[in-house]
């Protein structure tokens, strides 16, 4: 079962373990996988986002969209491909029929 959940990030608590409030700012490079700290002094420091390189991190949304697009894309391609083609239908049942009941319901359907 799939748990949404925001990643933690650990290279912020071991940069704040290793220099407390010397710390000016901090920002994430998700390429490298590690957290950078510029310091008050000028100097920068980094630490590994992660207790261990092999270690699988709970999913996040962004996560799934980003692994799965195409996925979800081509699902949303079909559905709305399906629902076209449904309309489609209706629209041609109503107009091939001489049945002016039957034309009216399928055009004017309320949903009630």
């Amino acid at each position: 079962m799939i748990t949404l959940q925001r990643r933690q990030l650990v290279g912020h608590d071991i940069l704040l373990a290793r220099h407390g409030n010397h710390i000016s700012a901090m920002r994430l490079d998700r390429g490298a996988g590690r957290v950078i700290a510029f310091l008050d002094d000028g100097s920068t420091d980094s630490a590994p986002n992660l207790i261990t390189p092999g270690l699988r991190m709970p999913d996040t949304v962004r996560s799934v969209l980003r692994e799965d697009w195409k996925f979800l894309t081509g699902i949303s391609a079909v559905c709305v491909g399906l629902a076209g083609l449904i309309c489609a239908a209706a629209a041609a049942l109503a107009g091939a029929s001489g049945d002016p009941a039957l034309a009216q319901l399928l055009t004017a359907y309320s949903g009630n």
